[in-house]
């Protein structure tokens, strides 16, 4: 069965945006921002997209009710291209802010993220922007001065004068993230920065109005339970809004206990690489063809063999590409495309569609164009009997 979403007109608070066409309207976590239910995800936007291709795919998102931008102060990814520069991707979307004016701004929910616990940090060199980057890099933590400090050059990057939603981007302490999916008690380091310390960084920063809205991102259960018990204690508790972890067909590690404490705790989950990287669209596997769009040179896996190497079709374990086959033959026998199949998956899950937005990005438009299909078009609603197999593979 399928259905058609329409983009939705809202009457807009003081304290929401003033966007009147956004699809599939929701509020993030317990926050009054109205976002769109999917998000612009930018991290490609200058390395392997151009401005004039990120503008491209800025105006096509928001011609089709995206009013959800999401970025980072790392970006662009990885950062072991040539052209790498942190912040660059901030610095594209900010030119695009100045083009715009003051009052479109005003439509769009800026979110953007603080680096966590990065030795030596490019990152955390670049915050002397507009100015050259520190010689020698600092480390980049979570203190209440590396807070303020990122923040105020994400401003200034962003040419705006809040920041709608700040994430922290990873923890300060050791937590597995990005594909790691075992505590290493020999990992562990001494001298973490307290959660409270960042949280009351955060907040005199709320306080100022350069920040509206906390958000979480590559965080564990402990972590959230400590981020609520300090925002309880510094009277925020209904500004931490979101978390931003990876959650996909090949990644279900949310719907454990992350999925139980953000329900509890009205949290909204903004899902990361929806797509693993571009391998559950299966234009890189030549056992599935003829479904959506191929890879090409430019393509994430192609032009980067090292990055995410989990989902990378040269290194993915046997089972992983096994399962990418087997999510494959489920979307061929619905009559959708593997990227359709991935996307209409995340969006049945109650984290996700109650209080939270789903993350797209491209390299292309023609690709971006696919992605966003599904939110305002004719996306599918996947019946009993569909997620059951999907629950199959996934179980295997």
């Amino acid at each position: 069965p399928t259905f058609r979403s329409t983009p939705t007109t809202l009457a807009a608070s003081s304290s929401s945006t003033t966007a009147t066409h956004i699809s599939n309207p929701r509020t993030l976590g317990k926050s009054t921002l109205i976002v769109s239910e999917a998000c612009l995800g930018t991290m490609t936007f200058g390395v392997q997209n151009s401005p004039s291709d990120a503008f491209a795919q800025i105006d096509y998102a928001r011609d089709n009710g995206c009013n959800f931008i999401d970025t980072a102060e790392l970006y662009p990814v990885p950062l072991t291209a040539p052209e790498y520069r942190a912040g660059a991707t901030e610095e594209i979307l900010g030119d695009y802010i100045r083009r715009i004016g003051s009052t479109q701004r005003d439509e769009l929910v800026i979110a953007t993220k603080i680096c966590g616990y990065f030795p030596s940090s490019p990152v955390a060199a670049a915050r002397s922007y507009p100015n050259p980057p520190l010689d020698p890099a600092p480390d980049g933590r979570l203190d209440g001065a590396s807070v303020r400090s990122a923040c105020e050059a994400s401003l200034r990057r962003l040419n705006t004068d809040r920041i709608d939603l700040m994430q922290i981007h990873w923890p300060d302490r050791y937590v597995p993230a990005f594909g790691m999916t075992t505590f290493h008690h020999d990992q562990k380091r001494e001298g973490d920065v307290p959660i409270y310390e960042t949280a009351e960084a955060l907040k005199t920063l709320i306080d100022e109005g350069k920040i509206r809205y906390i958000g979480l991102s590559n965080e564990s259960t402990l972590g959230v339970c400590k981020w609520v018990k300090a925002c309880e204690e510094l009277g925020i508790a209904d500004k931490l809004a979101t978390i931003q972890n990876s959650y996909s067909l090949l990644d279900r590690r949310f719907d454990s206990e992350l999925a139980e404490a953000c329900d509890y705790y009205n949290i909204g989950l903004l899902p990361w690489s929806v797509l693993a990287g571009g391998l559950l669209s299966g234009k890189y596997n030549k056992n599935v063809r003829g479904n959506g769009l191929p890879s090409s040179p430019n393509s994430r896996f192609n032009l980067f063999p090292d990055y995410m190497k989990r989902w990378h079709p040269d290194s993915a374990s046997k089972e992983t590409l096994e399962a990418t086959e087997e999510y494959a033959k489920i979307a061929a026998d619905v009559g959708i495309t593997p990227s359709e199949l991935a996307i209409a998956f995340v969006r049945t899950r109650k984290f996700v569609k109650d209080h939270g937005a789903v993350i797209v990005g491209a390299t292309t438009l023609e690709q971006l164009k696919e992605n966003l299909a599904p939110f305002d078009g004719t996306p599918v609603v996947l019946d009993e009997d569909v997620l059951k197999r999907i629950d199959e593979v996934h179980m295997r």
